[in-house]
């Protein structure tokens, strides 16, 4: 019985016209080869599975194939079959990860000074380079600093920034990107087509996503689904192996989401549960649905891909108005955001469904509202703030598009006064004039260093979902991409909408939550020492024993709340 070849080493590429993707990566070393300017190291980063390793080998061979160096090794010679086999005794590959000692990395570069065996270079190919120990990287630096001219190092890594600076600088470094699905989809149908393997497009399409982004880990999937699937690749089985949802379902839901009935959306959310859908890959596959309807009612001639044809995309584009496609879109990946915040998943799916019918632009569902209520018009300076009328007539849920977020609280309200049949519902706070800056800092769910971050800025005003900040110059140096990011993440939460914030060092009138403590200390600090001098007994004090006051040793009774 003949052995079986698994798909990712049977048909990893053997050059660099059989790579799929990582064109920048393949340009400069084949202008490099062509042109004999050859770094002695190359340092080649990327995640699992996206050809960093294929490129090394290729690269061993283009610089030993017996016809000359070039791009395009002849892969006859018996180097470049060596190479290919495994068993070239001038390539020398290490795995760092069971490497780790000073002692293994000087035994292994004792040989650097002798000259190749039989090839042009002795090339040392090092995967996972990073798991080096720091004596291990010191004993390299040395060999990487004045390379004997008759050798390599190619080496290999996910993780480039553990390498030390030093060992960086010496090496000429390539980034793989991860491959599209695309790439990966198209792979995987040449792969099918070529091994002569019955398969359907959707199937190829559900690995490719799968693989994300690495494209050894989808043809491992493709192993595993032909397993499963006795030799085929169907859709059917590969939703099965994957444990998505069948397309069907995801769309019925948007048919239901069209229809804008509550009651029968809802009792298919619920007759879903016998399923036990992972609802969080449900939600991620209804968002993937409308970003292609809404690219379909943008360009009409979209023609989708093969788990959506265009004759759905056509049908749904027409039922659903573009604001709300973009509100359901913009609904759904918030609520697959805060899924694991839910009381159980099932839970979260059927209120983000309901989120996205209690917020529909221009009129409230009929489910969920009884009577129509004249909605407040805005005064001026709410609609000069960023406020979006409500449409005569609609009902107290009825907002702009995309401005129907709201906290989680309002939305509530919102739903509860529809029910009610009541008039006076809150806006969502980005729609109309913002609350006091301090008010905001103080309900947001921060601490420490982004709560500072925060109390140091002042609002001077929105455009749309940007929010505009005062940064205190005094405060510069906080003001970090990841004190930036949790600010924004917390100001999201409170506003029930993605924010943007822009921040501009202002040292002006605008006063900042902690300069405005700093005045009101100031002044209790003041009335303290006045009243501490006006004290009869510190006077007394003052007269027989010649007492003075050190202004800065007072403070006041209490500490500011």
């Amino acid at each position: 019985m003949t052995a079986y070849t698994a798909l990712a080493r049977k048909w990893r590429p053997h050059s660099f016209a059989e790579m799929t993707g990582q064109e920048h990566v393949l340009r400069a070393l084949a202008n490099a080869l062509a042109s004999g300017r050859l770094h002695h190291a190359f340092l080649f980063a990327g995640t699992r599975g996206v050809g960093k390793t294929t490129v090394a080998r290729i690269l061993a061979k283009c610089l030993n194939c017996e016809c000359g160096v070039s791009a395009t090794p002849c892969d006859q010679c018996a180097s470049c079959r060596e190479i290919d086999a495994g068993r070239s005794v001038d390539l020398i590959e290490v795995d760092a990860a069971s490497r780790t000692k000073v002692d293994d990395t000087r035994e292994l570069l004792d040989n650097v000074q002798y000259a190749p065996t039989r090839s042009r270079y002795k090339i040392y190919l090092i995967d996972e380079v990073h798991m080096l120990s720091a004596h291990s990287f010191n004993a390299l630096l040395k060999t990487l600093e004045e390379p004997p001219p008759h050798v390599k190092f190619l080496l290999a890594t996910t993780e480039p920034q553990k390498l030390p600076v030093t060992v960086l600088s010496r090496c000429l470094q390539f980034n793989l990107k991860r491959l599209s699905v695309a790439l990966i989809g198209s792979r995987l149908t040449h792969i099918l087509q070529a091994e002569k393997i019955a398969f359907e497009a959707a199937a190829v399409q559900l690995l490719a996503q799968a693989g994300d982004g690495s494209l050894r880990d989808a043809l491992s999937l493709l192993d595993q689904l032909l397993a499963f699937g006795n030799g085929k690749a169907v859709e059917a089985d590969a939703r099965a192996m994957l444990g998505t949802v069948e397309r069907d379902h995801v769309l019925r839901v948007a048919e239901q989401l069209a229809a804008g009935d509550a009651a029968r959306l809802l009792e298919y959310a619920r007759s879903l549960d016998e399923l036990s859908p992972d609802y969080a890959q449900l939600l991620d596959q209804l968002a993937s649905l409308l970003e292609r309807v809404a690219l379909k009612q943008l360009v009409p001639g979209f023609e989708g891909d093969e788990l959506h044809p265009p004759e759905l995309l056509a049908r749904l584009a027409a039922q659903i108005a573009a604001e709300d496609l973009q509100l359901y879109y913009q609904t759904a990946i918030l609520g697959r955001r805060d899924l694991a915040l839910a009381p159980d998943a099932r839970t979260g799916f059927r209120m983000t469904l309901m989120r996205m019918l209690a917020f529909r632009p221009a009129t409230a569902p009929a489910a969920l509202a009884s009577t129509p209520t004249p909605a407040p018009t805005p005064s001026p300076a709410l609609a000069g703030a960023g406020a979006a009328a409500l449409p005569a007539g609609s009902g107290p849920v009825a907002m702009a598009p995309l401005a129907a977020a709201a906290t989680t609280a309002a939305a509530a309200a919102a739903v509860a006064a529809a029910a009610a049949g009541g008039s006076d519902v809150a806006p969502a706070p980005l729609n109309c004039a913002m609350p006091d800056w301090s008010a905001i800092v103080a309900a947001l769910e921060l601490q420490g260093a982004p709560r500072e971050l925060a109390r140091n800025c002042a609002l001077l005003g929105r455009e749309g979902a940007m929010l505009r900040l005062a940064l205190d110059p005094r405060s510069a140096s906080m003001r970090t991409r990841a004190l930036e990011d949790k600010l924004a993440q917390a100001l999201s939460r409170y506003f029930g909408e993605p924010v943007r914030l822009q921040f501009e060092l202002r040292d002006d009138a605008h006063e900042t939550p902690a300069r405005a403590a700093e005045r009101l200390e100031a002044q209790r600090r003041a009335q303290a020492q006045l009243a501490f001098e006006a004290d009869a007994l510190v006077g007394t004090f003052k007269e027989r024993f010649g007492a003075s006051v050190l202004p800065d040793s007072v403070r006041p009774a209490k500490p500011i709340e």
